[in-house]
């Protein structure tokens, strides 16, 4: 049975995740923070969710390390957690920069660093990281300066760890979506047009299809799934 690691299963992206590799025959485990609040509505003897704060380089290193002793390899990742924060140069501290680092670059580190370890030990894997449009170009980070600067280096993390993993079968993907049709979104959103949205259970088919014999031969993708936006 193959393996995926799936950060912040409680959110809509992470539960949507879960629940189409589920469908495809994984075992799933998925983080959770300590005292998450919400509940995740998925019941499967193939899914466990397990309490790791992704800000503590060592307890990561030890949660992938227990998953790896049970099952032995590791064969995808997908990392959803971050967060976001508005604020132009005028308005942004260095401060400001290093908790957007914190909670966008380090989470995904943490977890993406020994995964891609055992991937590289096992010859073979999939590791899917968030970026973002303000990520991907610095002239879309406008109003969002820390944001913005923390994400571009999920795509630089990208670029190396592929070029470490040349001649293997382990690839690094950053996945770019638009805006995703959430509950939350909509509440803030609410005058949007929600059908340019993209839907997370999209996201999660398009993660499955890269992680298919179809999608084996793609090497260091950019993922846009910017829906009709």
């Amino acid at each position: 049975m193959k393996t995926i690691v799936v950060t912040g299963a409680s959110g809509n992206l992470g539960q949507a995740v879960i629940k189409r590799f589920l469908a495809d025959g994984y075992y799933v485990v998925g983080t959770i923070v300590p005292n998450d609040p919400v509940e995740i509505a998925i019941k499967d003897v193939n899914f466990e969710a397990m309490e790791a704060d992704l800000m503590d380089e060592v307890a990561s290193s030890a949660f992938i390390s227990s998953v790896i002793n049970k099952m032995g390899r590791i064969d995808a990742a997908v990392l959803t957690v971050g967060g976001f924060a508005m604020g132009k140069i005028s308005d942004t501290l260095t401060s400001d920069i290093a908790k957007q680092y914190k909670l966008n670059f380090e989470t995904a580190y943490n977890i993406a660093r020994p995964v891609f370890n055992q991937m590289i030990k096992q010859n073979s894997g999939r590791i899917f990281m968030t970026g973002s449009r303000p990520g991907s170009d610095m002239h879309n980070s406008k109003g969002m300066v820390a944001y913005g600067l923390a994400k571009s280096l999920i795509f630089r993390l990208a670029e190396l760890m592929n070029d470490e993993a040349k001649g293997t079968d382990v690839v690094t993907s950053v996945v770019v979506p638009s805006t995703i049709d959430t509950p939350q979104n909509r509440r803030s959103m609410p005058d949007a047009d929600f059908n340019k949205w993209v839907n997370p259970a999209d996201i999660a088919d398009v993660l499955a299809w890269y992680c298919s014999g179809s999608g084996a031969v793609l090497r260091e993708p950019v993922i846009k799934v910017y829906g009709n936006s």
